[in-house]
């Protein structure tokens, strides 16, 4: 079974303005709890000044950890409401600091809690959010002939090519999953009546940023 999930690659600011009241989110990536504690405390100090400085963030591939904080708004009123757009968005290992500054009028309840799932929804939108995927990288040893019906292969399947190294022969190490890596093997395998030699690799997490591949440490 495939495994991916969506993450933040590189966070962003949102802001919106609620009956005068100024609401600013900022969005991180993050791979730690204390990384993310030591975010919100930084956010804090920034924005010294400010009525509220709300919270949320989650960690795992699961959701595991999740934590949220109100800081001084009414119980249940933003930092809920901002996990349950990280949540439903289904977005991990991300951290948002959602800052207000007082403008003067209240909001109630229900305008409160509107009102930080915009902010949270506009931080989102400002940063890049992609796939994290669990990928399977396969070497291909194979002559010169069989390179076109290689490519061939790697476009029909939509997969990605790690690294190729020309020599007396050709050496494409393709990316794949667990769902696709059968299927690329046999394909290969038929298309080059089995003289390819081919090699599955110590499994890599990746993700696609401008239709290139992008590696993690882990």
């Amino acid at each position: 079974m495939s495994e991916a999930y969506r993450i933040v690659y590189r966070g962003g600011v949102g802001e919106i303005i609620e009956k005068k009241s100024r609401f600013i989110a900022t969005v991180i990536p993050i791979s730690s709890e204390e990384e993310a504690l030591a975010f919100i405390e930084q956010k804090k100090k920034e924005y010294w000044d400010a009525s509220h400085n709300c919270s949320a963030y989650t960690l795992g591939m699961r959701h595991e950890t999740a934590r949220c904080s109100d800081d001084g708004e009414p119980q249940k009123t933003a930092g809920r409401p901002m996990l349950d757009v990280l949540l439903n968005e289904d977005v991990h290992n991300v951290c948002v600091v959602v800052t207000r500054y007082f403008g003067g009028t209240l909001l109630g309840t229900g305008g409160l809690v509107r009102a930080y799932q915009a902010a949270t929804k506009a931080g989102l939108d400002a940063s890049v959010i992609t796939e994290k995927i669990y990928g399977i990288p396969i070497s291909v040893i194979t002559d010169y002939n069989s390179i076109g019906k290689l490519q061939y292969i790697i476009a029909q399947m939509e997969l990605f090519t790690q690294e190729t190294l020309y020599t007396d022969v050709v050496t494409v190490t393709v990316l794949t999953t667990p769902d696709s890596s059968s299927a690329f093997i046999k394909k290969v395998t038929e298309a080059t009546s089995g003289k390819a030699v081919i090699t599955e690799l110590d499994p890599v997490w990746f993700c696609i940023i401008d239709h290139s591949p992008v590696f993690f440490s882990e």
